[in-house]
């Protein structure tokens, strides 16, 4: 890559920052999850004290 003439490789960045600025976002979040989250039940559980023999 010369060094002296950025004349080539500004113009190749610059599509580059357009095809990443444009072109690709609206195709990466046109995809959907295949399925939809449903929520959890939350179940508290109740955890018991341990009952040492030598306590």
């Amino acid at each position: 890559m010369p060094q002296l003439n950025p004349n080539p490789w500004f113009m190749i960045m610059t599509f580059a920052w357009l095809l990443f600025l444009i072109v690709i976002p609206p195709k990466v979040l046109a995809h959907t999850t295949p399925n939809n989250a449903l929520p959890q039940k939350v179940v508290c559980s109740r955890t018991e004290s341990w009952v040492w023999p030598w306590y």
